[in-house]
């Protein structure tokens, strides 16, 4: 099914440049678009081959388009941010042919008699939704799935297999927690006494606001007392923990294997790279990025970008310069040892006595 350029520019904006007729039936990268496709140009150093491709159409910048409009003889798009106006197409032909799973409760599914399901909800095989939970419009369950006592699952929210969300917790509307997903697990709370762990119960619960993405395998525990919150458009990626009691800020995206210690407080547009690791009990400013595998041990009170990691060397060399680490302390003290020396021989006397 194809969809015209002016259709398009009359759903996301921007100045078309072409045939309004003109129809694409798909979205592809520069070098595989063909005449019936729109591609993109997202990185200006890839103009030569933007102004090469076959693309019916391009979603281009207005940087970018006086000098592929050079070569590049298609309909052309232009706006100010060519790659979420990508992933607005791109969900635009996916929904064309998405698959929308039938409304009603699989025969194999186990729903208490005290929860409520809205009838126009998904509830797939062999999912379980246990008593006083709340499944609303549209929500999608799919197969395997636990949903535990007074849960409460958004509108249009959608379950992929064998997502667990344990008693109690909330998550709003538009979400979409993929397969292996762990929703309100106990967090690591014990006390010690005479070397022997005495477990704190778990009593809080996990909060996760509207259009929340969660990746396959990543684990939300509830809060100790305290609820753990996940606020509006949070984008978590595959294998990812958060502990107890922490707070996420609106719109933060944390990149496979992060891992956040117990109670941080994250604020609100951060990013995190892949595995990088948040210790607890501390808080992160709005606006605040985090290179990949960055270890942040204290609180993080001004924006900008932040990177702790030692960049990659040849052993022999990472040995050496772990050698020098070690040794600062010592080597700090001689220097300042070595600065008064200096001082003592090329001050003159009569200033030394005057200081004196």
């Amino acid at each position: 099914m194809g969809i015209r350029l002016a259709e398009l520019v009359e759903r996301f904006g921007g100045e078309l440049i072409g045939d309004p007729a003109t129809e694409v039936v798909g979205i592809a990268p520069l070098t595989d678009a063909g005449v019936s496709h729109i591609s993109f140009l997202t990185n200006s150093k890839f103009r030569a081959q933007a102004g090469q491709s076959q693309a019916a159409a391009l979603i281009v910048s207005p940087n970018d388009d006086a000098l592929v409009a050079e070569t590049y003889q298609g309909a052309r798009i232009v706006t100010k941010n060519p790659y979420a106006y990508f992933a607005r197409v791109a969900q635009l032909f996916e929904s064309l042919t998405a698959f929308v799973p039938p409304a009603g409760i699989h025969p194999t599914a186990y729903v208490d008699p005290a929860a409520q399901v809205d009838p126009t909800a998904h509830i797939g095989p062999h999912v379980t939704v246990e008593a006083g939970a709340v499944v609303k419009a549209r929500a999608v369950i799919d197969a395997g799935c636990y949903i535990g006592r007074d849960a409460v699952v958004g509108e249009d929210t959608h379950f992929f297999a064998n997502v667990t969300f344990h008693a109690r917790c909330t998550i709003g509307a538009r979400c979409i927690l993929h397969s292996g997903a762990v929703i309100g697990t106990d967090g690591f709370g014990f006390a010690s006494e005479g070397g022997v762990y005495i477990k704190i119960p778990q009593v809080g619960r996990v909060v996760i606001g509207d259009d929340v993405d969660i990746g396959a395998n990543t684990t939300v525990d509830r809060g100790a007392l305290e609820d753990t919150v996940i606020e509006d458009g949070v984008k978590l990626d595959n294998l990812i923990q958060i502990a107890h009691n922490c707070h996420i800020g609106a719109h933060t995206a944390m990149a496979g294997c992060v891992g956040v210690a117990g109670s941080a407080k994250i604020g609100k547009h951060c990013t995190f790279g892949g595995a990088a690791m948040i210790s607890g009990h501390i808080t992160i400013a709005d606006n605040v990025f985090v290179t990949a595998a960055t270890m942040v041990p204290r609180s993080i009170t001004e924006p900008g970008q932040y990177t702790g990691f030692y960049p990659m060397a040849k052993n022999s060399e990472w040995e050496r310069s772990a050698v020098v680490v070690r040794n600062a302390a010592g080597l700090r003290e001689k220097v300042r040892e070595l600065e008064k020396q200096i001082k003592a021989i090329t001050t003159p006397k009569t200033l030394q006595e005057d200081e004196s």
